[in-house]
């Protein structure tokens, strides 16, 4: 299974609500997924009873066929048995099972699901009961930041201090979709140097090329949003990447692993000894000359291969000096050739 490594970036690709409450579509995602490499694929629990009531007023029938977002929870859930399934599906697929809880009871179910992590979404980040619970359970949380300010942060990663929790921080910025000015990719560093511990990216931008950076500006976690198509109904739908964009991704991340890894020195010029040959330009006269001529900058070429005259980048030293032999247009120039 791929799970996470110190020296590898940790790809979490989230379903989030893009199922629709549809197990059939649910299960096309992971299959889809399977194929893109990802490591972990990422749900969220929902537990309606446990975590709303009828008067949550967020997004009331944005979906049309919710009376309230109370329905819309218990529609987007799935039994403790589902759940099971579910897990059990993805994990024969290769890919860690990664879920959001957001209730107590929702931890309750995930830890007899025996989850290795649990991610914590931005508006859970001062929820300081929830993060109590899963604390309790000993496993590494994965924080995201969206909404917090330093001075909610300092207090959130005080507590989890406090509690000796294992925990990892993603810089997130709670806008669908992140434009290029909200990317806040300098937050990365300014994480790692606030807090000492593995910083993530949690991308809602929609483009590949916003993970990439990540990467490269230090993130060691990656999660987004997929979705089969950007045009298609649901909350994250012009957030996320598409499959296919998935699956490019990751084979762009996996060959910066590589780059990053192997720093090349600059002043090692072993690999490039025989093109410098090859490349390399020698001096010639550019037309007829005759024993005796005084050299020009206008009398000189250069040309192909390095190494059957003077030097091009020493052609400084041979102007004003004398011709020894009449020498042919196109013809090299030596240092046995001037006086």
């Amino acid at each position: 299974m791929n799970t996470m490594k110190s020296n590898s970036v940790f790809i979490i690709a989230e379903i989030g609500q893009a199922h629709e409450g549809s197990l059939g579509l649910l299960y096309s995602y992971i299959d889809a997924l399977a194929e893109t490499g990802v490591n972990a694929v990422k749900f969220q629990m929902h537990i309606a009873a446990a975590e709303s009531s009828i008067h949550e007023p967020f997004r009331v029938q944005f979906a049309k066929e919710d009376a309230t977002r109370y329905a819309y929870w218990q529609r987007m859930g799935f039994t403790f048995e589902q759940w099971q399934e579910i897990k059990m599906y993805c994990e024969a697929k290769g890919m860690e099972f990664l879920c959001s809880p957001f209730s107590n009871k929702a931890v309750d179910w995930l830890e007899a699901l025996a989850v290795k992590r649990y991610k914590i979404g931005s508006g859970e980040v001062f929820n300081h009961l929830l993060l109590e619970k899963i604390i309790q359970t000993g496993k590494p949380l994965l924080v995201s930041t969206g909404m917090s300010n330093w001075d909610e942060l300092d207090a959130t990663v005080a507590f989890l201090r406090a509690r000796n929790a294992d925990f990892s921080l993603l810089q997130c910025t709670t806008s669908y979709p992140t434009t290029p000015d909200r990317y806040g990719l300098n937050v990365i560093q300014e994480l790692k140097a606030r807090y000492q511990v593995p910083v993530g990216f949690s991308d809602h931008s929609a483009q590949k090329s916003t993970g990439i950076a990540a990467v490269t500006m230090g993130a060691s976690i990656l999660e987004f949003h997929v979705v089969f198509d950007r045009r298609q109904f649901g909350p994250d739908s012009s957030s996320s990447l598409t499959i296919d964009e998935t699956k490019e991704l990751v084979l762009a991340l996996r060959q910066l692993e590589v780059a990053l890894a192997n720093p090349v020195d600059k002043n090692d010029g072993a690999p490039f000894h025989e093109l410098k040959k090859m490349f390399g330009k020698s001096l010639a006269v550019n037309k007829d000359l005759k024993a005796g001529h005084v050299l020009t900058f206008e009398d000189l070429e250069a040309k192909k291969p390095m190494g059957y005259g003077i030097d091009a980048k020493e052609f400084q030293k041979v102007l004003g000096k004398k011709l020894i032999f009449d020498k042919p247009q196109w013809d090299f120039l030596t240092d046995e050739d001037i006086q």
